[in-house]
């Protein structure tokens, strides 16, 4: 099989989450384990850090990936889902695995994978670990796919463990209650590894502290280290200052992501890489900010506040859960615009309703679906967004409901897409 033969096998005859949902997802790590044994448990090669969490995780992952490339340590860096190219999942450097290595991967094992029958995350993971232990990584940030406990990652015995913060998103199978879903998360809490907690939420710092306690690991909830003093938006950069909460010590930065909550995330990743420092990582405080200032450039992070075209003003994100959406909405509205024009497309299994509780009235939809099969229909989605005074047409594709917004807009005028992950890969 060539390249496009190959992932083809891979979306059509693995169970893919990404595409099917729930059906795609196991509640045992049986099969993990297994290919782990059958590639002689890849992972215990190199060392890894392990990040979970409802938002952010993402942003964390490449974030802690891009200042380790600074300093000059060869950093493996799994993510999930892609947006564009299957390969952005599994990067050393900043560089996608090969189209070659996938293809020869599969090749090679495809007759495991048809006796076990993997789900697509479980396979993905395996080739993520086999090729940073092939390619002798010093590190890899490892981000959890969903939940944590049950997570196909967590068979790793990190050095670090970060928890970005939990709320509402995959109840059907995470749970639906903070706490609850903050049980899962805290699974990949390990015996005496420190463990950074992103935000401090009343419902879910017990479930992290008991957790902690109960293993002996140290815990650090990042506000309590640092509290932010600046965090001021240019044309291109944000610009954000920290100070620490227990000394005087202060730290200037600039990042190229441009998100306003991206700055609760570069907080914890400060004190996710203090907290490398005090095991032994060599990370100056130069090399913090030159990996902050490049994190888009060194690691081709996608969908996050993104701009795609300045005139006329288009920006993506890929938020799509309740927490995630407020933050866009919130950075949304400190711009200065005439009319506000939303490409929105959601996925089945959210919380729908609560989501376009939210959305502004104000605004000119257009509703449209992405290309997978748990896409809402857009029909469907325009009847539900019309009991909130949500009023717009709809697309069949997400280029058809972009090109339309393009030819309606005014000159200070701006367009946003977002609503699911899925239909901002469509445009990134």
């Amino acid at each position: 099989m060539n390249y496009q033969e190959t992932i083809n096998y891979l979306f059509n005859q693995l169970p893919m989450f990404q595409r099917t949902g729930k059906a795609a997802y196991k509640a045992n790590l049986d099969t993990t384990l297994a290919l782990d044994a059958y590639f002689e448990h890849p992972h215990q090669n190199f060392k890894c850090i392990h990040v979970a969490g409802t938002n952010g995780k993402g942003s964390v992952s490449h974030t802690l990936a891009s200042v380790l490339q600074s300093a000059g340590y060869k950093v493996g860096l799994y993510t999930s889902p892609h947006l564009r190219d299957f390969r952005e999942r599994v990067k050393i450097n900043g560089e996608m695995i090969s189209e070659n290595a996938v293809v020869d991967f599969v090749a090679s094992h495809k007759h495991k994978f048809e006796e076990l029958l993997p789900s697509f995350f479980e396979m993905t993971v395996a080739l993520a670990f086999d090729y940073f232990a092939k390619e002798k990584v010093d590190i890899a940030v490892i981000e959890v796919g969903l939940g944590g406990r049950l997570d196909s990652t967590n068979i790793i015995d990190p050095i670090l463990t970060v928890i970005t913060n939990i709320s509402f998103d995959h109840t059907s199978l995470l749970g639906n209650s903070i706490p609850v879903i903050a049980g899962e998360k805290a699974g990949i809490i390990k015996n005496e590894i420190p463990v950074i907690i992103g935000e401090k939420q009343d419902q879910s710092q017990d479930v992290f502290i008991d957790r902690a306690k109960s293993l002996s690991a140290p815990i650090l909830f990042a506000e309590d280290e640092f509290e932010v003093v600046n965090a001021d938006l240019h044309e291109n950069y944000r610009h954000l200052v920290f100070k620490g909460v227990n000394s005087e010590k202060e730290i200037s930065l600039n990042s190229d992501l441009l998100g306003v909550y991206q700055v609760k995330n570069i907080r914890t990743a400060l004190v996710a890489l203090s907290q490398l420092n005090q095991i032994g990582f060599n990370l100056s405080e130069e090399t913090i900010k030159d990996g902050i200032s490049r994190i888009v450039e060194q690691t081709s992070l996608l969908g996050r506040w993104q701009r795609l075209c300045n005139n006329p003003r288009i920006i993506c994100d890929t938020g799509h859960n309740v927490a995630g959406v407020s933050e866009i909405l919130k950075q949304l509205n400190s711009l200065q615009f005439e009319n506000l024009h939303m490409v929105i497309g959601m996925v089945d299994d959210k919380e729908i309703d609560e989501i376009l509780s939210l959305l502004p009235k104000n605004a000119t939809y257009y509703f449209t679906k992405a290309s997978i099969p748990r896409a809402l229909n857009e029909e469907i989605l325009k009847e539900k967004a019309e009991k909130f005074q949500l009023r717009g047409k709809t697309y069949k594709t997400v280029s058809d409901a972009l090109n339309v917004a393009k030819k309606g807009v005014g000159d200070n005028d701006l367009i946003f897409v977002g609503g699911s992950t899925f239909v901002v890969a469509e445009v990134v």
